[in-house]
C-alpha cells in the first residue's frame, strides 16, 4: 500500500474527531459495572486447604474484592479511561457511586475478616499513625 501523497487534505474528509466513546450514556456504564459486581459475587476466589491426617484437599470459597482495576479489566477499559469518565459531568455521579461501592465492599470485607485488613487499608489510603514530637534541651556548658 502506497503512502498518501504529500500535501493531501484527506483529513478534511473525516466526519468526526477521535473514536467513539465506549459507553455512550451513564446507564450503559451502570449496567456493565453492575455486571462486574455480580460476576465477582458469582465467582469467588478458591483456596485449597489440606485437612486431616490423610491430607484431604478441601476447596473453600473466598470473597473476591471489588477493585477499580478488576472492573476496568472486566469492562475492557483502562483505569485512565475510567478516570476520564470521572471527569465528565454526565458520568461523575455514576463513577463516584461505583468507587463508593468498591471501597465499601473492601472495607466491610476487611472489617469482617474476609479480606486482609492491611492490604485493604493500604489500598484505601487508611493508616493508623501516631506521631510523637519531643524537644530535648541539653546544656553543654562546663560549670
Amino acid at each position: 500500500m502506497a503512502p498518501a501523497p504529500k500535501g493531501n487534505q484527506y483529513y478534511l474528509l473525516r466526519t468526526k474527531d477521535g473514536r467513539d466513546k465506549q459507553y455512550k450514556t451513564p446507564e450503559d456504564l451502570v449496567k456493565i459495572c453492575n455486571e462486574y459486581f455480580q460476576w465477582c459475587l458469582d465467582n469467588p476466589l478458591q483456596e485449597q486447604i489440606v485437612h486431616g491426617k490423610d491430607s484431604k484437599k478441601i476447596e473453600m470459597d473466598k470473597m473476591r474484592p471489588f477493585t477499580v482495576e478488576g472492573l476496568c479489566n472486566f469492562i475492557d477499559l483502562s483505569v485512565k479511561g475510567f478516570n476520564l469518565y470521572e471527569g465528565r459531568e454526565d458520568f461523575v455521579h455514576i463513577t463516584t457511586r461505583v468507587r463508593q461501592i468498591i471501597e465499601n465492599q473492601q472495607y466491610e470485607g476487611a472489617a469482617a475478616g474476609f479480606l486482609n485488613p492491611n492490604i485493604v487499608a493500604r489500598k484505601l489510603g487508611l493508616s493508623d499513625k501516631s506521631e510523637v514530637n519531643q524537644t530535648i534541651n541539653i546544656d553543654f556548658t562546663n560549670e
